[in-house]
């Protein structure tokens, strides 16, 4: 399973999906695991953090990225610049 990243996320989308009225969640410098009961569409609005997945992937998320995290996929998360969010979850 992969971490997909659109980098950076463009205006039209932003607008497409409604983005901006999706609920916030924010996160300070931290480090912890998650698993995605479903899937969860996000966009970062500021900061940053790193992503291992249980696979073994690494990844770089930041300010303007939209990430899609799929159902299922299991990884670590490490907060490095507080972090700000819009989510989606499911399809």
């Amino acid at each position: 399973m992969e971490v997909l990243i659109k980098s950076p996320c463009s205006a039209s989308v932003i607008i497409q999906y409604g983005i901006k009225n999706w609920p916030i969640w924010e996160g300070e410098l931290s480090k912890f695991s998650w698993h995605y009961n479903e899937k969860e569409i996000c966009l970062i609005i500021e900061g940053e953090a790193s992503i291992k997945t249980k696979e073994g992937n690494s990844y770089i998320i930041k300010s303007g990225d939209l990430v899609e995290f799929p159902k299922g996929i299991s990884c670590e998360w490490q907060i490095t610049k507080k972090i700000k969010k819009h989510y989606r979850l499911g399809n």
